[in-house]
């Protein structure tokens, strides 16, 4: 690629801020919050219809039977291929449209889109609809510019990551939309930072774990066995021996931020007795509770097993099991994905290593999430492993009041994302 090149590129990509904030802020404005995936629909429309008119093949494709799909709530994703002058590679730029709940606190509206200082605000800004636009636009710059190139691209939009993916990225990858000889190389833009590169993530074992006891009357909780002071019997040992031993293990991942670098354990819920109910409607009932469930949610480093992840938690169990009288329970693993790292010599990361320091002047980073993004499907299921993902945005700013995302971010990640692109389609090194 030439120099001559690479500044026209690099000048009109320059000249886009405005046009990456309004494109982010009307992303924003389509409120594709998972569960339970609304407007998903009308974003992949959106995203197709403007691709179509920049010469994109686009396919809507709807994950019909996939977990989550139906006609009130249709899994829609959205996949947009445009070829070059011949036969080549194929970069593909896949981005997950759907958002989590606004939550509590914020201080302006999270579906409004607004712009303010240098700045997108709202619900999903930063995770990952600035990295969406900023891909869009650096294509766009690409087409605009005049350059050859051989291969194709593509652009993606696509469902549930939030969720897992598995009506989104999984499902699309079942079909062979991410695998050789389709794609090459797969550049997902979440928000892991400007100067960046991040290789993988950590594992995830999620399960469900449910304590039954035996039902009675409140005021003689001796004729039965309650199922929640044998749920906090089991907390207590995992707080106390559990927690304290996941402290002390270390990755040599480089996982961001630094306190994900150890293993960590969040309990996502816990159910017991009776459901909740309004007060208004009455008071309850008095019983002994006779079952409760916990839904956990256990990162592992690459050092770990995830034999001795289910383990360590099934010896605490066992072990209560001969401790208590009446203590019985039941483990349900849900979903699980062993921890991935893309080599640091890949041919994809090699040339966003470049193009980071081309255009930020200084080297990138290689680091990896301290959660799962849809990069395991590619690996698990299109057995593609030049796939990483880079991306404007602040991590932390994922998932909290207030989310936004720098215009000056997404200029200069479209800046690495359009040149990289163009030395992988033409096999620069």
């Amino acid at each position: 690629m030439s120099g001559v090149e690479i500044d026209d590129l690099f000048h009109r990509i320059d000249g886009q801020g405005a046009a990456l904030a309004a494109l982010t802020a009307d992303l924003v404005r389509i409120p594709t919050i998972n569960p339970p995936g609304d407007a998903y629909e009308a974003c992949a429309h959106f995203l197709g219809e403007r691709l179509a008119t920049r010469g994109f093949d686009v396919e809507y494709l709807r994950a019909e039977g996939a977990l989550g799909d139906s006609d009130r709530y249709p899994r829609t994703n959205v996949v947009a291929r445009i070829e070059g002058d011949g036969p080549g590679p194929c970069v593909h730029f896949n981005s997950h449209i759907d958002v989590v709940a606004p939550g509590e606190g914020w201080t302006i509206d999270p579906f409004a889109g607004l712009v303010r200082d240098g700045r997108v605000y709202g619900r999903g800004t930063c995770d990952m609809k600035g990295g969406l636009a900023a891909s869009v636009i650096a294509v766009e710059a690409i087409l605009e510019s005049g350059v050859s190139f051989p291969g194709a691209i593509e652009i993606s939009g696509t469902v549930d990551e939030e969720s897992g993916g598995y009506a989104g990225v999984a499902w699309l990858a079942e079909r062979g939309h991410f695998s050789r000889p389709r794609v090459d190389h797969v550049i997902i833009p979440e928000p892991l930072y400007k100067d960046a590169v991040c290789l993988g993530h950590r594992g995830v074992w999620w399960a469900e774990i449910e304590v039954r006891g035996r039902i009675a009357h409140g005021s003689m909780p001796f004729l039965g066995v309650s199922a929640i002071r044998g749920m906090a019997a089991f907390l207590e040992k995992v707080e106390h021996e559990l927690y304290p031993q996941l402290a002390q293990r270390r990755t040599a991942m480089p996982v961001i931020p630094d306190a994900a670098r150890q293993s960590t354990l969040n309990f996502n819920s816990i159910h017991g007795g009776l459901d909740e109910q309004d007060m208004r409607e009455g008071f309850p009932s008095a019983l002994v509770a006779d079952r409760c469930r916990v839904v956990l949610d256990r990162r592992y480093l690459m050092e770990e097993d995830e034999a001795d992840v289910r383990a360590e938690l099934v010896e605490i169990l066992d072990r209560l099991t001969a401790e208590r009288d009446g203590f019985e329970y039941e483990l349900r693993e849900l979903w699980s994905v062993p921890p991935t790292l893309t080599e640091p010599d890949s041919p994809l990361v090699r040339a966003l290593d470049r193009n980071i320091e081309r255009v930020l002047d200084k080297p990138s980073r290689h680091v990896a999430s301290p959660g799962t993004y849809d990069q395991k499907h590619v690996w698990r299921v299109g057995k593609l492993k030049d796939c990483v993902a880079y991306g404007p945005g602040i991590l932390e700013l994922a998932h909290q009041p207030d989310e936004y995302i720098a215009i000056d971010d997404m200029v200069a990640s479209a800046k690495v994302m359009a040149a990289a692109a163009l030395e992988l389609l033409r096999g620069s090194e």
